[in-house]
């Protein structure tokens, strides 16, 4: 992380006159719109591929800028940066198996916040999931997988609860479920997030990503208004500017 002033929560930044500085989306539509745009290019093969040479590379070395934190699965086949088609400095990703949080993982998300001032939070989970299908299991047979990937389990086994009493307690369905749970979930364990959203300085967007064709799905958006969920549905609104 570059280095700043947690007080002020402005982190150092290029010099704007630079042509490869960093640049900041200013609301959250924009952040999303800018994302949508990116998927996009991705699932049509199209992708632009910018801000990844040296030029951008050396501009970055003395500060950062993202437009967008990300907080998503470890999978090796959810890629943040390649899904969105954005280069380098312009998302500040976290990434555990499941997007199961923890005080760091938290702290971390706080740091793309309240430091370096992204506007969008964007949870974003898969189809296939192997922790997933893992909680599944467990739920299912009652055993629990040996060493601290019980942990993750363990953490996911409440989303499996609510997606199964719901109906939709295959992999999938229990993927939205989590997806939906961890936008509710970080700000009500984080007083900064939760600060953020009321403010209306930051939204956060649950997205599900498919594995085969490449595309994001909105599941669920939290702002100052509140929640809005469409685990059924192939769309939903934009993020509030």
């Amino acid at each position: 992380m570059a280095s700043s002033d947690p007080r002020s929560g402005s982190p150092e930044r290029a010099a704007p006159g630079s042509a490869s500085a960093p640049q900041q989306a200013q609301t959250p539509s924009e952040v999303y719109r800018r994302l949508m745009d990116g998927n996009q290019r991705f699932v049509d093969g199209t992708p632009a591929h910018p801000n990844q040479d040296a030029s951008r590379r050396e501009a970055l070395t003395a500060a950062q800028a993202p437009f967008a934190t990300l907080f998503g699965c470890a999978d090796s086949r959810v890629a943040a940066e390649m899904i969105f088609d954005v280069g380098l400095g312009e998302m500040f990703v976290v990434r555990t198996a499941g997007q199961v949080a923890d005080s760091v993982t938290i702290g971390s998300l706080e740091y793309g916040v309240e430091v370096l001032g992204t506007p969008l939070l964007i949870v974003l989970g898969h189809d296939s999931c192997g922790a997933i299908t893992a909680a599944l299991n467990s739920f299912a047979t009652g055993d629990m997988p040996e060493g601290f990937i019980s942990d993750v389990v363990s953490k996911l086994l409440p989303s499996v609860v609510r997606a199964t009493g719901a109906g939709r307690g295959d992999v999938q369905g229990t993927v939205v479920q989590n997806t939906i749970d961890t936008v509710r979930r970080l700000p009500q364990r984080s007083a900064i997030l939760r600060q953020a959203v009321e403010d209306g300085r930051l939204v956060i967007a649950g997205l599900t990503y498919r594995l085969a064709d490449g595309r994001v799905n909105l599941v669920a958006k939290l702002d100052a208004s509140g929640v809005t969920e469409t685990p059924q549905a192939d769309s939903a609104p934009e993020p509030a500017a």
